[in-house]
């Protein structure tokens, strides 16, 4: 199955849209069911170096940094929309396009829970560029792209009642997602220079954590 990228309905909505809102609660589901922010939320912690600030890019509700704050993680976000109403004032929220974000050399850690799947290879390779020249540690969570993939989240989207713009994005973010060594690949993080893991689970996860070589 190659990766194929096609734009996401949820991204063309605006953030007060009634079909917004509801994907954005279908996500929530998703990522709990997929154990995404916990996962994270247990292997990046033991990680970090004292003081070492964290930027979650692709933040969108901002979910996944709350939880990050409350494990002790000093967390700054990264989106194209507005933050959330609770969003901290001592957390920055850099509402910017993470393609051409320029502040990236003020965070060592990057993490990004189901957005690096929306970009290309092209873009991929420009955003590893971009973080290659700061960046320590990087970690992620993303679809695992299998045919098996999609057709149990066509069984099992409408059991859960997801809207239509969450099947449509589902699929796509499946078809966009990564194998084996590929998200590495595409952000150019050479094994001269990076410790590279990556795993899938059960529920559809791919996950890297990418630490550079001292």
């Amino acid at each position: 199955m190659s990766r194929t990228i096609h734009p996401e309905l949820l991204d063309t909505l605006a953030p007060e849209h009634p079909d917004a809102v509801r994907s954005r609660r279908d996500l929530r589901f998703i990522n709990w069911f997929m154990g995404n922010h916990r996962w994270i939320a247990r292997h990046l912690p033991r990680r970090l170096r004292p003081h070492e600030r964290v930027l979650e890019i692709g933040a969108g509700t901002g979910e996944l940094s709350e939880r990050l704050r409350t494990a002790g993680v000093s967390t700054d976000a990264l989106d194209f929309v507005p933050p959330p109403e609770n969003w901290p004032p001592n957390s920055a929220w850099h509402q910017a396009d993470l393609k051409s974000f320029e502040h990236y050399t003020d965070y060592p850690v990057i993490v990004g829970n189901l957005i690096f799947h929306h970009l290309n290879d092209d873009e991929l390779a420009e955003l590893g560029a971009r973080l290659a020249n700061s960046a320590r540690l990087i970690v992620a969570c993303e679809p695992i792209r299998r045919r098996f993939s999609q057709f149990m989240f066509r069984v099992i989207g409408p059991v859960f009642g997801v809207s239509h713009v969450t099947m449509h994005d589902g699929l796509v973010s499946i078809a966009g997602g990564f194998a084996r060594d590929e998200l590495p690949q595409a952000l150019g993080l050479t094994n001269s220079d990076w410790a590279i893991e990556h795993s899938s689970s059960a529920l559809g996860g791919y996950r890297m954590i990418a630490t550079r070589r001292e």
